[in-house]
Parts: structure tokens; sequence; C-alpha cells
């Protein structure tokens, strides 16, 4: 079968090979204190870093998934206000997660298949926060295949200086070119865009992140346990983790980059852009499909989401017959929805039999 869903998606290609790696050297048994690991660990990040340029002003550390890193961020970053862009599932669930914590927080909403704009609405509700931690925006929501373009981010960002600005790439990295400098807190899990096998979540985090942590830790206000930033920050630099992690997770993570750095990032994108390309002719000379994000500024090329006439059930099951899995509708769409997912992971020639049937 070849998996076209949008997270957990189809292993990359050379991760059966880097599993076997893993277990012909006993990766999966070194203890997480060794210069084994530590050496393992610092391969990883180096080679995420050089693939996706993340300045050294930012750290990289380690989580169970990208939903832990929902609830880190708030419980290290957020005394005063939150306020969270909304406009598909995830990221309504990132808000719902900011307010099981007690934390302050409000949303800005659009429409399922819509995205936001950088405009005088939106700016004056912001304006009547006094004091403003962190801002939240999904770059690309899974729900509704909704790319938000990251230049509108920026310029959120650059309107509120003092806020913390975070970015959910869950579906988007490594295709993403996201400036780190703009943006404190990036964030992804691993089962879509790199695809490896679910259980990792990668926080890049900038100095400004540890500096709010910090000062929330020296008001008195609780930060959560062992996953401090302010405790995480320190292991990260030593090329550790606070705890016992993901090895295989982490080691994966690190081969997979260095695949892709090989490969050229520059060449993955361009291919992803392609491949999109590809998929939106297709189904523009069909009758019976049409686009759900309607406006092509923010429809996602990595996650197209494409609405049926008759129910999504019946494509479904007949491309899994052909050894095909692809997506259904999310939530409120589901079954009358197919998503088709286009990371790294997918070949050009397997877009063209998928389309082919």
């Amino acid at each position: 079968m070849i998996y076209f869903t949008p997270g957990p998606s189809q292993l990359y290609p050379t991760v059966a090979h880097h599993i076997q790696q893993a277990l012909a050297n006993d990766i999966c048994a070194i203890s997480h204190r060794s210069a084994a690991y530590k050496a393992m660990h610092q391969h990883s990040v180096e080679m995420l870093r050089a693939l996706l340029q993340i300045p050294t002003t930012h750290q990289i550390l380690f989580f169970a998934s990208a939903t832990e890193i929902w609830e880190r961020l708030i419980q290290n970053c957020v005394s005063k206000q939150s306020v969270h862009f909304v406009n598909g599932a995830f990221s309504e669930r990132f808000f719902a997660i900011s307010q099981e914590l007690q934390r302050p927080c409000s949303k800005i909403e659009a429409a399922w298949g819509e995205g936001f704009f950088f405009d005088a609405e939106v700016r004056r509700v912001l304006e009547t926060h006094r004091t403003l931690d962190i801002l939240n925006f999904t770059h690309n929501e899974s729900s509704t295949g909704v790319m938000q373009p990251l230049s509108i981010v920026y310029e959120y960002a650059a309107a509120n200086p003092t806020a913390l600005i975070s970015l959910d790439v869950v579906s988007s990295i490594p295709f993403a070119e996201v400036d780190f400098e703009k943006i404190d807190a990036t964030y992804f899990s691993v089962q879509k865009g790199f695809g490896l096998p679910a259980g990792l979540g990668v926080l890049i985090a900038s100095e400004r992140v540890l500096e709010k942590a910090i000062s929330l830790e020296n008001q008195g206000i609780s930060t959560g346990s062992y996953h401090r930033f302010s405790q995480m920050w320190k292991k990260a630099t030593q090329f550790q983790t606070v705890e016992t992690p993901n090895i295989l997770g982490i080691y994966l993570l690190g081969k997979v980059a260095e695949d892709m750095l090989n490969k050229g990032i520059d060449k993955i994108r361009t291919e992803t852009k392609e491949k999109a390309a590809r998929i939106e002719r297709f189904f523009h000379e069909k009758g019976n499909y049409s686009f759900y994000v309607k406006n092509k500024e923010f429809r996602s090329p990595t996650v197209l989401t494409i609405d049926t006439l008759r129910p999504s059930a019946e494509s479904i099951a007949f491309f899994k017959q052909k050894g095909f899995v692809i997506g259904d509708g999310y939530e409120r769409n589901k079954g009358k929805q197919i998503r088709i997912a286009n990371f790294p992971t997918h070949q050009v020639a397997e877009i063209a039999d998928l389309l082919g049937f």
C-alpha cells in the first residue's frame, strides 16, 4: 500500500534501511547518558539545522508529539494572554488546550477553508489586549488544506514585537521555508513531512522563549515539571534530554534529514510544487470535484483537499483496492471530501499512478 494520508503517512523511502542499521548498531539499547547517544543526538540536530537553516540562536527540543508541544508552550510561555488564530480542527484544539490549562486565552476565527489577512479589524482586536504573551498560528491546517502565507504571519509578528510568535508546521515542514529570525516557536511531528514513524515532536525555540519561561518561573508560576523549557534547554546544549527519549525516533530524524540534505531542499520544494500543480490540473478537468480551499493564495500544496459530489468513502474504497490509501474529510467534512498528502516521501511516479486510476 502507498499511503497518501495526511498523517501518519507513507514512510520515507530510506527509513527501512535506517531502521535495519539502527538494530544492527544497537541504537535502541544505548544509554541516553552515554557518549554514543550524545554523538547521535548531535548529528540529528546538526542535520536538521543544515536542512532547515536554523540559526544557532534557536534550540531544538524533543517531545512526544506536537500535541504535547501545545501544552508545554502554554505552560511555559503564558501568564497574561495567548491569542490563537483558529481556522480548522487542529488550531481549535490548541485553543481548547489553553482553556483546559486555565491560562488566559482568546481566539480570532476564520471559516474552515479560509485563511487570515493582515487587516485592520484583526489588528484592532489584538490592540484590545494590553499584554500579549504569544500569538499562535497554524501554517498548514491539516484538517482543511489551508496554508497560511508566511508573509502575513511575519506582518503580525512585526506589528506585535513584544509577543512571542508560534507556528505549527506539522504538515508543511520541510517544504515550509521559515524565517526563524521572525518566529519564536516552530514545531512539528515527524510522521507527516519527514515520513517517519509517529512518536516524536520537535520544537525549534528562540532565546526569547527561554527568557519567557524563566520569567514565569521567577514569578512563581508553574511551567510544568520535567518538561520545563529552562531544564530542557540546559540538557539540549549538552545534546541530551531531561528524560529517556525516543532514541530511535531521534536517530531516524537525523538520518532522513541527512538524506534530504543530500538530495537538496530546493529540489524537494520544487518537486512538491510540481506534484501539487499536477494534482490541481487533474481535478480542475474533472466535473465531479472542486477544491475546498477556493482562494489559491491559501491552498496548500502539501495537503490537497477536494470536495466530492458522491460519498468520499466510495473513492477511498476504490483506491484502496488499487493499493493507494487516501484521506477522508476531517470531522465535519468526513464523507464529503478526500485529502491527498503530498510530502517529500511521495514520488512523482506514485502521484502519476494515483491520478491514472
